[in-house]
């Protein structure tokens, strides 16, 4: 084997994980019931807040653990869940250690067999700052030859970036999510997140629900990683 097939393989490889499916995210699900004015989190929601699996959540217990910068805007976002709305945020919690997680949450409406909005139920994803900058490294100077697939993705982080207020890096990192989630390639979910662009209209409360329906509805009718 050559030193260029060592190379070669590396490149490959490094796609794979920029461009591919990627490394795993800290990503945990919620739901809230109408009916039972109900919240449940998963074990890695239950984590980002600092609390062992199988604690139960209350609203006064998220509330609590909204950074004080951002709290009053969440308790708004949340009273709307409550009244029937979904919710839908990128902003701070505060873990019972103390330490600072930056979150983005993304929602649809949940519905029984009928058709019934029954409640609200999506994702916390941690979108804080780690490893990323080496990705970015990367795919800055590693893929050149993928330019196409590049320029839909920054496409698709932008539109992120201008709904959910994260940055490039972090909007990156919810495309990649998405992609592991969904075992569906990276390209595939940023090009149908921009083909449905011209479609969204509304104030910004319409605009982020009908967003947050884009991105986890994105992979479908798509083909899979192979």
């Amino acid at each position: 084997m050559t030193d260029r097939d060592d190379v070669s393989r590396a490149e490959r490889a490094l796609v794979e994980r920029v461009v591919g499916v990627g490394d795993p995210l800290t990503v945990g699900t919620f739901r809230y019931r109408f009916d039972s004015k109900r919240w449940e989190w998963s074990d890695e929601v239950a984590r980002m807040h600092g609390y062992p699996p199988g604690t139960e959540p209350t609203t006064e217990m998220l509330l609590s653990h909204k950074h004080p910068d951002d709290r009053d805007r969440v308790k708004v976002m949340i009273t709307s869940v409550e009244d029937g709305g979904t919710f839908s945020s990128h902003h701070r919690i505060v873990d019972t250690n103390g330490r600072v997680v930056e979150v983005l949450v993304v929602s649809e409406p949940m519905v029984d067999a009928e058709g019934a909005v029954i409640g609200t139920e999506g994702y916390y994803v941690d979108v804080s700052d780690t490893a990323a900058e080496y990705r970015r490294e990367a795919l800055d100077q590693t893929l050149p030859g993928l330019l196409d697939a590049r320029v839909l993705i920054e496409q698709a982080k932008g539109a992120l970036m201008l709904v959910y207020g994260v940055t490039g890096e972090q909007a990156f990192r919810v495309l990649r999510w998405r992609s592991q989630e969904t075992n569906v390639k990276l390209r595939t979910i940023a090009e149908r997140v921009v083909a449905e662009l011209p479609k969204l209209a509304g104030d910004q409360v319409q605009l982020r629900t009908r967003f947050d329906h884009v991105l986890l509805t994105a992979h479908r009718d798509t083909d899979p990683v192979g």
